[in-house]
């Protein structure tokens, strides 16, 4: 193999080939460093907090120590709760997305215990929005409910700058107070569909994406202090199931049943969010998608997970696949370690995550990209 940093020019097309997957592996290093089996059957949902991994399954949530990755605790509300959907944090408490219409607010013990705080909408909030009827909203023949209450599973939540944002498969998405608990605003009709996943921007902008197979792009209107639909995007053929931003908010990736995620950007000086490509590769709907440390990580329900970079001319290309569960990826979390590693946790529906390392030779594929090989 030549050296890498050859003229590209001197290659033909097909030794570029070779040299673009040699340099993918010599980039990429990455290896299974921990397996953690939990007793129920499927993982729904990841999440990592203070060096703790959240692993929810059915309704109960098991926490792992990811120094060692030792066991801690498990802790759970009632079966009739049903499976957790979405965890999210705060600096001091731990937020759950239910399927039994509900979000659970625990906090943490010296001891590591995990206890239950308060469930949303409370009992006061809703003893108080009861008394007059324009608090409630039809949401289905001849059936109303509480504008602040989620009157189907919740399936996601973002905690951003004090407030909780929420989507539910009751084709809303809701806005809280992430301190005193209050439903602060409701936007009831976001989809036509269940809505499957959320994203919030630094500046406030919130993305959501459904099963009607589009997204759409929500701001606050300062006056009203609501937010308003500024755009829908529509290039999936199919259920939107995952989400995620870059670090400053310029891109938005979307994960689909038709087994490709697309790539969004947004203007700098303009509310416009533009398509910038597609990428393929799973050859199972993406279930999951997170964005750590320049890499996006995606999770499918073909068994692999796959590490996507930008590189050359801005375009994404898959730098390596990651085999080994044997149900579909359900939920990824990663975060940075030192010396250029990057660890990924992805949960399966066989109930098992698995936890691996990424080496990112980060100044080699700067020089790589300009030269043109990547």
């Amino acid at each position: 193999m030549p050296s890498l940093m050859h003229s590209v020019s001197s290659f033909s097309q097909q030794q570029l080939l070779l040299l673009h997957l040699h340099v993918s592996s010599e980039t990429f290093k990455h290896q299974c460093i921990a397996t953690l089996q939990i007793p129920n059957p499927h993982i729904s949902c990841l999440a990592a907090h203070n060096n703790l991994l959240y692993a929810a399954s059915i309704n109960a949530i098991n926490v792992f120590d990811l120094s060692d990755y030792s066991h801690i605790d498990t802790f759970s509300n009632d079966s009739a709760s049903g499976s957790v959907k979405s965890i999210a944090f705060d600096s001091t408490k731990i937020f759950t997305a239910h399927q039994d219409c509900k979000i659970r607010v625990w906090q943490m013990s010296p001891s590591k215990q995990h206890q239950l705080v308060s469930t949303l909408p409370t009992i006061t909030d809703r003893l108080l929005h009861s008394v007059s009827p324009k608090n409630y909203v039809t949401v289905r023949r001849h059936k109303k409910r509480l504008w602040l209450e989620h009157w189907d599973a919740v399936s996601d939540l973002v905690v951003k700058e004090g407030f909780m944002y929420s989507v539910s498969w009751d084709k809303s998405f809701k806005i809280w107070n992430a301190t005193s608990y209050k439903c602060l605003e409701s936007v009831n009709k976001a989809h036509e569909d269940a809505v499957n996943a959320i994203a919030v921007s630094d500046n406030g902008v919130v993305y959501t994406g459904s099963s009607d197979g589009s997204i759409r792009v929500w701001e606050r209107v300062d006056k009203e202090r609501k937010h308003s639909l500024v755009t829908t995007l529509e290039k999936h053929k199919s259920t939107v199931n995952a989400l995620a931003l870059n670090d400053d908010g310029s891109l938005l990736f979307s994960g689909g049943c038709d087994r490709s995620i697309v790539v969004w950007e947004r203007g700098k000086n303009d509310h416009h969010v533009v398509f910038v490509e597609a990428l393929w590769g799973h050859t199972g709907a993406v279930l999951c998608l997170i964005y750590v440390d320049d890499l996006l990580v995606s999770g499918s329900a073909d068994r692999t997970v796959r590490i996507w970079q930008r590189g050359k001319e801005n375009y994404y290309g898959c730098m390596a696949i990651l085999e080994g569960h044997e149900k579909p990826v359900k939920s990824l979390v990663g975060f940075s370690r030192s010396n250029g590693v990057v660890s990924i946790c992805s949960g399966s529906l066989s109930g098992e995550i698995k936890v691996w390392d990424i080496r990112n030779n980060k100044n080699l594929n700067k020089r790589l990209i300009s030269n043109g090989v990547l």
